[in-house]
């Protein structure tokens, strides 16, 4: 067990919620350390957008992945890193991989995702899914591949904007009797979807907090009373950091920057060729896919 895992299960026991501010690169996860943060979240959106000038509808590797996890673990120090992991990049077998080496690099925790690959960020529409027996495979399969127990694997289901509410929570509650760490319902859609995931999942809760996504912000102290155990914001630092950029660079031009400013998951992903990429998505699409 590290030092970043031991913390990371004490925070989560203190019965107090882990805020966890997205980091992507060095600067990121070094400013996360000199504020003092409790743990940081490798973001994929963020890792796609600002290493690669891509969207994030599953076009990095995991090597990719794992390649940053490793640097942002040695710049962040004690601090625990939770990682997006995806869908595990693949079949039960790339899962063990993927587990093995996200272990390996020093993370204290994984996400992953019962999404179908390619997968796509969870507040942009157009999510489709893998089965619920599919993905209790590709769980069993983490748990059973990572040799310390205190590396946590965190259960996600994208189920609640194809599916309804209803069925993302009957999906967590079987992961968590899987044996699912956390569990994380992504893209609640109001306040009263948020107490009800609190209230009707049994097992500890991360909750996603979206700049301009799906579900409304709600303050530390709020999901502290519902019983929330992590809180991600994965787009806060990278949302600034592309304000600023864009602000400035705009000046720099003459130009004004308004029309660039994005408010919506999607508008930002335009940035790095949301649109272009969704293009060449459908001209290659297969029939019946």
């Amino acid at each position: 067990m590290t030092a970043a895992q031991t913390r990371l299960r004490a925070a989560i026991a203190a019965d107090d919620v882990v805020i966890a501010p997205g980091v992507f690169d060095g600067l990121s996860a070094s400013l996360v350390c000199r504020i003092g943060f409790a743990a940081a979240y490798l973001t994929g959106a963020g890792v796609a957008a600002s290493g690669f000038g891509l969207p994030d509808i599953g076009l990095l590797t995991q090597t990719e992945m794992v390649e940053r996890a490793r640097m942002l673990v040695r710049t962040l120090g004690d601090i625990p890193l939770i990682a997006d992991a995806d869908t595990g990049y693949g079949a039960p077998l790339n899962v063990v991989r993927t587990v093995r080496e996200y272990e390996a690099a020093g993370v204290a925790a994984i996400q992953l995702e019962d999404q179908a690959f390619p997968k796509r960020c969870g507040h942009l529409p157009d999510k489709e899914l893998i089965a619920t027996d599919e993905f209790v495979t590709k769980l069993t399969a983490a748990l059973d591949a990572r040799t310390d127990p205190d590396f946590m694997v965190i259960a996600r289901t994208d189920a609640r904007g194809p599916l309804g509410i209803d069925a993302a929570i009957e999906r967590a509650n079987t992961y968590a009797d899987a044996g699912a760490d956390i569990l994380f319902v992504e893209a609640p859609q109001g306040v009263e979807e948020i107490e009800r995931i609190a209230r009707d999942v049994e097992a500890p809760l991360l909750i996603n907090l979206v700049i301009g996504g799906l579900t409304p912000i709600e303050s530390t102290a709020r999901l502290r009373d519902l019983g929330y155990a992590i809180a991600i914001h994965p787009s806060l630092p990278l949302g600034a950091a592309a304000y600023a950029m864009l602000t400035g660079l705009a000046e720099l031009a003459g130009r004004d920057p308004a029309p660039l400013l994005p408010s919506k998951p999607a508008e930002f992903f335009d940035l790095v060729g949301l649109a272009e990429w969704s293009e060449l998505g459908e001209r290659y699409r297969t029939e019946g896919v």
